[in-house]
């Protein structure tokens, strides 16, 4: 049993009797109220998906599932292709993938967990710090140096993080998969 903070994208939880995929978790903090936690849930079996809303310190039934470390091969639409050490391949829906496919690109070198349930992948957990280059970014405002300055930028694979004012086109920045937020220039 986990707690609802707990739940990361990628785990597998148990909810009515049905296997769920966590695609994407927001937790919202109060000043006085507890910690709420939204999570995005695909079913395994049916494929259907639906959002839940839980407090902070709800006890979930997190499945203990096969997982096995793989490497990202190829994408073949609409499916992403892993393998694993002995060159065996899995296909994993995009679907499945939620936020984690922002962070997916050709040629790279981070393993990967695939989780797997009754014989099929069905998610998968990128490692928590993964490296990625800043493709587009606006340049710096000069004499904002108010605070911590952050803004917007688009990495390789697509996605958006929010980074600090002095990161630019090219560099190379170090991001947590588990809240996508930017951590470093590398």
């Amino acid at each position: 049993m986990k707690t609802a903070h707990e739940i990361r994208p990628g785990n597998v939880i148990m909810l009515d009797g049905s296997p769920w995929v966590v695609q994407k978790t927001e937790t919202t903090r109060s000043g006085r109220n507890a910690a709420i936690v939204k999570l995005k849930l695909k079913n395994v079996l049916l494929d259907s998906g639906t959002e839940q809303t839980f407090k902070g310190e709800d006890k979930l039934d997190d499945i203990i599932l096969e997982r096995l470390d793989c490497t990202y091969s190829y994408f073949a639409d609409p499916m992403y292709v892993f393998m694993d050490e002995e060159y065996n391949q899995y296909d994993v829906e995009a679907d499945n993938l939620g936020d984690a496919a922002d962070y997916i690109i050709d040629g790279m070198e981070d393993v990967c967990q695939v989780t797997f349930y009754e014989g099929k992948a069905i998610s998968v957990e990128l490692p928590v710090h993964i490296v990625r280059e800043v493709i587009y970014t606006e340049p710096s405002a000069r004499g904002d140096t108010s605070g911590k300055v952050m803004k917007p930028a688009t990495i390789t694979g697509g996605g958006t993080v929010t980074v600090a004012d002095f990161v630019k086109v090219g560099d190379k920045i170090e991001i947590d998969t588990r809240t996508g937020e930017f951590k470093k220039r590398v």
